[in-house]
């Protein structure tokens, strides 16, 4: 059997994709990635990023609330049971990230809790190959495997996860726990600048920690960052541990002069903010798509998701380096799914 569009990828990306091709009666089947301990040392486990965070106040339609009865009754009882309790503050990453896989699964999408390893992009039908072994046909895909985000990979770093720890400002700044406190950036890039500028509007101090005597970052972010009352910076440093404890998160960060060892620094704060890039999941496509410098697969029509194979097409942060967003990358889902069916009309295909 041929499929006829193959979604890789169960973010939000992934999952509205689905519900749009299942809709459009596409029959779409969804390899939402496998539950192993090399995904999770990789932070590429199902159901996406997002899943790893905790309060998600910015997608629209979850405003603060007791949203237990709506999880009780759309949820599977089997994943309900194991979800942490409603919290009110509007919907979580794992509960959202349910809801959506949920709403693909009534619309008729088929999930394979499985990694696609291989893809032969040069054939018609393409042909793809599972962790598992399982080999098929796909007349389309949606490649939307998303980006993970560069972490020093310090053991305290994974620890408070979710307890302090983020690499999105825009995600999580805004959170209670990261108000009126200090917080620590650490980068040097275009990237780390926004972090901390945007960090300043909420933070009592914002500290960026920078192994160099000067900023990659582009000159005007550099001047913004730097002319900001609230920001400070720590050239020539590095971070040796996160500090904290199980009951309060991350509660300061030491640091460390690069040229002089013996200069050690302890900052107190209450969040700790990796500002250091984000690595697109692509291994899989073996270089058979167009990329940006940067590895993130290219649009060739955008805002159309087509990419540089036709009948393939990308969707969410695997495909932008900018947003990072989890309604951007719905959107785009939607789009890849829309762009996918014409294209299977296109081609007699539907």
């Amino acid at each position: 059997m041929t499929e006829r569009v193959t979604i890789i990828g169960s973010g939000p990306a992934g999952w509205t994709a689905a519900i749009y091709a299942a809709r459009a009666n596409l029959g779409p089947v969804v390899y939402e990635g496998a539950f192993n301990e090399d995904n999770r040392q990789k932070g590429t486990l199902p159901l996406g990023q997002l899943a790893l965070t905790t309060e998600v106040e910015n997608f629209p339609g979850f405003p603060a609330g007791d949203m237990t009865g709506y999880l009780d009754s759309s949820i599977d009882d089997g994943k309900r049971r194991y979800m942490a309790p409603h919290e009110k503050q509007g919907v979580s990453g794992p509960e959202l990230m349910e809801l959506m896989r949920q709403q693909a699964i009534n619309f008729g999408a088929k999930v394979i809790t499985d990694d696609i390893v291989e893809l032969k992009l040069s054939e018609r039908p393409f042909r793809v190959r599972s962790l598992s072994g399982t080999e098929f046909n796909t007349h389309a895909v949606i490649i939307a495997t998303g980006a993970r985000a560069n972490y020093l990979g310090l053991a305290s770093e994974d620890r408070f996860k979710n307890m302090g720890v983020s690499a999105c400002a825009v995600c999580d700044g805004a959170l209670p726990r990261f108000r009126n406190s200090p917080l620590v950036v650490v980068g040097g890039g275009d990237s780390a600048m926004e972090e901390a500028t945007f960090l300043a509007k909420y933070a009592s101090a914002v500290y960026i920690v920078h192994r160099r005597d000067e900023f990659r970052a582009s000159k005007i972010m550099a001047d913004r960052a730097l002319n900001n009352e609230k920001i400070h910076v720590k050239w020539n440093s590095v971070i040796d541990e996160v500090l904290g404890d199980d009951e309060n998160g991350v509660t300061g960060v030491r640091i460390r002069n690069v040229d002089d060892e013996s200069q050690v620094e302890e900052l107190g704060a209450s969040g700790y903010f990796a500002a250091i890039g984000h690595t697109p999941n692509t291994d899989f496509l073996g270089n058979q798509l167009a990329t940006s410098e940067s590895g993130y697969v290219t649009w060739t029509q955008p805002p159309r998701t087509n990419t540089s194979v036709e009948g393939v097409f990308a969707a969410g942060d695997v495909a932008d380096d900018r947003y990072k967003q989890a309604i951007t990358a719905a959107g785009t889902g939607c789009a890849a799914a829309l762009d996918a069916e014409r294209w299977l009309a296109d081609q007699g295909l539907e």
